[in-house]
This record gives C-alpha cells, structure tokens and sequence, in this order.
C-alpha cells in the first residue's frame, strides 16, 4: 500500500484537508512532515499542499524552496517516486525547478476562490488514470497568483510533449479565453514534468473529495495516485 507524505511549512493552511482525503476518506498510510525533517524515506508519494507558506513573502514559494525538506523533495523526484503539488505546492514546484514556468498574479489582479471546469488533457498518468479522456470536471480554486506563464520554447515543449494535465474550459469543455479564470497561457490549470512523476496544479482536489461537501471528483486524483 501507498504511503503518503504531507509537507507542512509554516503558513500551510490545507495539509489537513489533503490528511482527512488520504487517511480518513482512503484508509491510506499517511504522515505529516515538518518542514524542517529531511529523511523521506518511508514515503512513496509526497504532496506539497496549498496555502501561504512563510506567508506568501518575496513571492509565492519562492521562500519554502529553501526548506531543509525540499531537497529531500527533489532527490525522492529524481528517484521516480510521485510528487504532488497543490496551488501553493505548484508554485513551490516550480521555484525549486521540479516543473517548468512559472506562476504570476491572476490576470484581473484579484484573488480568485470558486469553482472551475476542467477538461482532463491525460489519463494515462498516476493522478489522471481515474478519469476518462476529454473528461470535464468541476474542483474549487482559490488563488492570487496562479497565472501560468512560460516562454514560448517551454510553452511548446510543453504541448508538444503532452505535459498539460488540465486545461480550464466551460462546463461543455471548449478551451477558450471566457472559461480561463486567471489568464493562464493556453488555459493551462496542470503540468507534469517530462518523466511523468511531479505534478503541480492550481486546482484544489482535496476540496472536491467528500461527500459531504457535494463534490467528489477530486477524489479519484487521490485514488489514481493510491493504485500505485
């Protein structure tokens, strides 16, 4: 079975909603890792949660990239394990080097915080595999800075080598410019990195997993990534 592991910085604010689907939800293995230990070694998938890590200071991530468990972090990447990133946890991703681009305030300056449609781009991927392909489905937003941008050659790396997880779209899953919330480039919502074992994302699953919150399409991400 799976283990999974939840990195906690100071200012995570949704490392206990990531707990409750993973351990309550799924009866998985899972543990809470300070952000300060370095020995990940018993974890199989790590999972950097959403939030304002050291308060969103400088930008955001760009002072959780140096926590003494992200280079534990990169190397368990470099090992082909999984890696997860959740809004702030892509936006860490993306300081440490793990994912391509970068994540920029949302297009209308504001912060944003509903729910979205997204049109799944693969299924052939830990975190997709649940879902079915051109699949729409609906989980929660809610971020300041989550405007994908990369430059031209890493936007058509990006495309060309099949790396969009989601894509923002309306409820029928047209791409276009009045279904991306953020002005996202290419209305990316999910990136993977070329080996196919980080992902980071601006949506948030865990959000969109319990019942009793009337959503439960996030939770097959969790469940894609537990059937490895």
């Amino acid at each position: 079975m799976m283990k999974f592991g939840i990195i906690v910085f100071p200012g995570s604010n949704c490392d206990r909603d990531v707990a409750w689907v993973t351990q309550n939800l799924l009866n998985l293995p899972t543990r809470m890792v300070w952000h300060e230990e370095t020995d990940l070694a018993d974890l199989d998938i790590i999972i950097i949660p959403g939030g304002f890590s050291y308060g969103d200071y400088l930008r955001c991530g760009a002072i959780a990239r140096f926590s003494p468990v992200m280079k534990s972090v990169v190397t368990h990447a470099q090992q082909g394990k999984i890696v997860l990133g959740i809004c702030n946890g892509f936006q860490i991703l993306t300081e440490v080097g793990l994912l391509p681009g970068v994540l920029i305030r949302n297009r209308d300056l504001h912060f944003i915080c509903h729910r979205v449609s997204l049109r799944v781009e693969r299924t052939d991927l830990p975190c997709t595999q649940s879902y079915s392909p051109g699949q729409v489905i609906t989980l929660p937003i809610a971020h300041g800075e989550g405007r994908y941008y990369a430059n031209p050659h890493i936007l058509k790396a990006l495309e060309d080598k099949g790396q969009v997880l989601f894509r923002y779209c309306t409820p029928s899953g047209e791409i276009n410019s009045t279904a991306n919330p953020n002005g996202s480039l290419n209305n990316i919502a999910a990136i993977t990195n070329e080996e196919g074992n980080v992902f980071g994302m601006m949506p948030h699953p865990e959000r969109a997993s319990d019942p009793i919150l009337g959503a439960t399409e996030g939770k097959e991400l969790f469940q894609s990534l537990s059937l490895q």
